[in-house]
C-alpha cells in the first residue's frame, strides 16, 4: 500500500520571489547532509482541499531548501480502535513515515472552531511509543491552518497543544490562511500574498530548528523516567551510596 501523494510541478514557484530568498536558510547552523527529511499531514478530503494545497505549497519549499517530503494521503485511515490493534496498512504506513521524518507539518482546516477529525484521527493513530521506538518524539514540528471565514488560530493553537503532547520540538512562526478559497487559482497554486510570505517564513524557520537541533535530539529527549524504568543507569551508584550512608559516631 502507498498512502503518498505525488507533487506536480515541484520545481514551480510562482509566488515565491527568489531575489529575497536563502537558498540554504540553516546553513552554519549544523550539518545540512543527509538532507532533512519532513512528514506533511493534512485535514481534508475533499477534492480541492486546501489544508492539502497548502501542504503541497510548503512541501514544493521544502524541496527548494534541500529537503526530502513525504505526503501523507489519509482516505484510507480508519477511526481510531475501529480495527483491533488498529491493525491497517495506512495506519502502519503513516507510522513508518512518522518514524522516517525527522520534521513534521500539520496542517488542518478549522471546522467547528477546531481542527478536523481527518486531522485528529492521523495525529491518535501515531502512539507515543511504538515495539520501543518514538514515532514523533524530537521532531521538530511546523503547524498551518486554513479557514473558510476571517482568520483564525484556533486549529494552530490546537495543534500546538497536540505537538507537545506527541513531544515535538514546535517552531515559534505558523501560518493562518483566511478566506483559503481566494488564495488559490484555478490550478490550485496559491497565489503572491501575505499568507505566502507566512508560509515561506514559516519553512525557513523549519528547517533551520531541524538541522540545528538534529544533533542533539538524543541528549535532549534523555529523560530520568525512563532510564529508570530500562534500568540503565548512566553511572555507577555504589560509590555515591557508599557516601550517603550514615557515618559512625
Amino acid at each position: 500500500m502507498n498512502s503518498l501523494r505525488t507533487l506536480s510541478d515541484p520545481g514551480h514557484l510562482p509566488a515565491l520571489k527568489p531575489e529575497y530568498i536563502h537558498r540554504q536558510p540553516a546553513l552554519g547552523l549544523g550539518e545540512l547532509n543527509p538532507p532533512p527529511r519532513v512528514l506533511l499531514l493534512y485535514g481534508s478530503l475533499r477534492e480541492r482541499s486546501y489544508s492539502r494545497l497548502v501542504v503541497e505549497e510548503t512541501a514544493r519549499l521544502l524541496q527548494y531548501f534541500g529537503c526530502e517530503t513525504r505526503i501523507f494521503d489519509p482516505s484510507d485511515m480508519p477511526l481510531p480502535d475501529q480495527i483491533a490493534g488498529d491493525d491497517h496498512p495506512a495506519v502502519h504506513e503513516l507510522r513508518e513515515h512518522s518514524l522516517w521524518s525527522e520534521a513534521q507539518v500539520w496542517c488542518s482546516p478549522e471546522r467547528h472552531g477546531q481542527i478536523t477529525g481527518i486531522m485528529k484521527t492521523q495525529i491518535d493513530h501515531l502512539p507515543l511509543a511504538l515495539k520501543g521506538l518514538r514515532p514523533t518524539q524530537g521532531r521538530t514540528l511546523a503547524v498551518m491552518q486554513v479557514s473558510a471565514g476571517s482568520q483564525s488560530f484556533n486549529s494552530v493553537n490546537t495543534l500546538r497543544v497536540l505537538g507537545r503532547w506527541m513531544r515535538m520540538f514546535t517552531v515559534p512562526n505558523q501560518s493562518s490562511v483566511a478566506k483559503a478559497y481566494e488564495e488559490f487559482d484555478e490550478a490550485g497554486r496559491m497565489k503572491p500574498s501575505s499568507y505566502y510570505d507566512r508560509i515561506v517564513d514559516v519553512v525557513e524557520e523549519l528547517v533551520r530548528f531541524t538541522v540545528l537541533l538534529r544533533p542533539h535530539v538524543d541528549q535532549l529527549t534523555d529523560r530520568y523516567s525512563e532510564r529508570v524504568d530500562n534500568d540503565r543507569p548512566v553511572i555507577d551508584a555504589a560509590p555515591i551510596l557508599a557516601s550517603l550512608a550514615p557515618t559512625k559516631a
